[in-house]
């Protein structure tokens, strides 16, 4: 069984988009059952972390087995760095979240699509 890591990746950071962008409209009512999980920092680090590692496994896998090429890690790179950026500066949390929504869907996207167009391995510096 062969893992898609650039859609898992993209899956993983539209989910963060959703969670974002939607928990806070249908679920307000989670502070009255005593679940808090909206504006949750521990919570909001650990989704970072985890679309991060995953992100980075499937482009490093793509760059070192495919098309040698470090732009689509540049960019996931600065899509992460918003996704803290929202966590850090609290009160412009859509001008982060948007950039970074965008960046890392793109990054997954280039680097699906040099995966693709490579779709061959050069013998002297192909690590597989």
């Amino acid at each position: 069984m062969r893992v898609n890591w650039d859609a898992l990746g993209i899956s993983a950071s539209l989910a963060c988009a959703i969670h974002c962008a939607l928990l806070p409209l249908f679920l307000t009512s989670l502070p009255v059952l005593g679940i808090e999980i909206i504006d949750n920092a521990a919570f909001e680090y650990t989704m970072i972390f985890i679309a991060a590692a995953i992100g980075f496994y499937s482009l490093i896998h793509g760059y070192l087995k495919h098309h040698h090429k470090f732009f689509p890690v540049v960019v996931f790179a600065a899509g992460v760095a918003c996704l803290f950026g929202k966590q850090i500066w609290h009160q412009q949390q859509l001008f982060f979240l948007i950039p970074a929504v965008v960046l890392i869907v793109s990054a997954h996207f280039f680097n699906y699509r040099m995966c693709k167009k490579a779709n061959h391995c050069h013998v002297e510096d192909c690590s597989h």
